[in-house]
């Protein structure tokens, strides 16, 4: 049931994906229809690319310098099928203008730290939901711990300086379902594990329908010692799923859950919901509602698309990091929309249109969205990106991030141009938030195989 399909968001990135941010990996895939059948063996692909980009970091509010650079992004991907993939690559980016005192030719933020070499792992995947044991390399974007409850369409490449790369292990061993994962393979920060418990498959033997009945406990640390320093949090949350209605193609199901701060009784919430899920050969939709209860500054999702930005300042009047901030006591209301359409069938490399929306009202007047949209159009020589993030809106000191990208294939696709654009925050040494801005332009070939 849904144990399988949320691990598979991570492990289904972007090996087979042409889309992506011109200075960030590409968006993964999402999740899998209900109980998906099992893909027939293919054969193996590859497929090289080039970019080359003019980008300028652009200061907003008069805070730094401008910089400009020549961005040069080469990337191999090789595609072994459902159970094996390589993606590799990264950008390097050459100073062109806004030569400061000290500064590199090769921009040093990129490179400084130890984490930051995680870039060049794109995404590595070996194994499947189809397998006992399965292992996730790359950055994560969107990343679910499979109920979602506290670590939710979380972004580790939201530090525009901080590049590590995420790890994702997932196994079953009988009734047991597992999922674990780090922000930073090379660093020490964010970690967490969720156990699932299949509880028709304890008393009745393995069912047709796994995790139909589940209980699942999981856990959540950020050591805080990696792409800037921050207060560590730990964070638990127990969940009890039900599927209410399973068929091949789609699912009912609902959910009701508690979690708090280790060691902090006052600290709690408690949430209950229903989903459904859908899956046919051009359409998967994916949906969530759910009613929330926060006491003693404890939320659910709170290792969610802003963490980040917010472990260095909270969005709101109070700043500070979010490990000490205040939260008011109250209700919420939180939904999540996921939508894929491809007019062709979703067996192809890419989609016609694609959409992932989430979005939390508070009863204190406060507000949350965040999500992305691409689309191809003209037989899928133009694609179209953007996504946004809006934090704390109703409320002063609330927070707003985009981007857009646009690419046009030529000469029959192999090359292309393209340009992106949008907002960015760079954390300080003072554990602050500097406002800038990126524009780039440039040209790309691929050839795949």
């Amino acid at each position: 049931m849904c144990r399988k399909r949320s691990c598979l968001a991570v492990l289904l990135l972007l090996l087979l994906s042409t889309n992506g941010w011109a200075s960030e990996p590409s968006i993964p895939e999402e999740e899998a229809p209900p109980v998906p059948p099992k893909p027939p063996a293919r054969p193996w692909y590859y497929l090289t690319r080039i970019e080359a980009t003019t980008l300028a970091l652009l200061p907003r509010e008069g805070m730094g310098e401008e910089e400009g650079y020549l961005q040069v992004e080469p990337t191999f991907i090789l595609d072994g099928g459902r159970d094996f993939g390589v993606n590799v690559g990264a950008p390097v980016r050459f100073r062109m203008w806004g030569d400061e005192d000290g500064a590199t030719f090769v921009r040093r933020e990129d490179w400084d730290t130890l984490s930051d070499w995680g870039q060049l792992v794109r995404g590595f995947r070996l194994g499947s939901e189809y397998t006992p044991v399965g292992v996730w390399l790359g950055g994560l974007e969107e990343y679910n711990l499979l109920s979602g409850h506290l670590v939710r369409r979380y972004s580790n490449r939201a530090n525009p300086d901080y590049h590590p790369a995420g790890g994702v292990l997932t196994g079953t061993l009988g009734a047991l379902y597992m999922e674990a994962f780090t922000s930073d393979v090379l660093g020490a920060r964010l970690m967490g594990a969720e156990l699932s418990l299949d509880l028709e498959h304890v008393f009745f033997g393995k069912p047709q329908y796994p995790g139909r009945y589940t209980v699942a406990l999981s856990g959540v640390h950020d050591w805080g010692r990696a792409g800037g320093r921050a207060p560590s949090v730990t964070l638990a949350h127990v969940d009890v799923t039900a599927g209410v209605l399973i068929r091949p193609d789609y699912e009912a199901h609902v959910i009701v859950g508690v979690g708090g701060r280790p060691g902090d009784d006052d600290a709690w919430g408690a949430v209950v919901g229903a989903g459904l899920d859908l899956g046919v050969r051009t359409l998967r939709l994916r949906l969530r509602l759910e009613g929330r209860r926060q006491h003693g500054g404890f939320r659910q999702g709170f290792f969610g698309p802003d963490y980040e930005l917010a472990r260095f300042q909270v969005a709101g009047p109070d700043g500070g990091p979010l490990a000490n901030a205040t939260f008011p006591d109250g209700y919420s209301a939180f939904t999540e929309a996921e939508v894929e359409w491809d007019a062709v069938g979703l067996g192809g490399l890419s989609r016609h249109f694609t959409l992932t929306l989430g979005a939390e009202a508070f009863s204190w007047g406060r507000f949350d969205v965040d999500g992305r949209a691409a689309v191809q159009l003209f037989e899928r020589a133009l694609e179209v990106a953007v996504k946004g993030i809006a934090v704390g809106v109703g409320k002063p000191g609330a927070r707003y991030l985009g981007a857009a990208e646009v690419r046009w294939r030529l000469l029959g696709g192999k090359l292309y141009a393209m340009g992106t654009g949008g907002t960015l925050l760079f954390p300080t040494a003072e554990g602050t938030l500097r406002p800038g801005a990126f524009a780039s332009v440039g040209l790309g070939v691929d050839n795949a195989r």
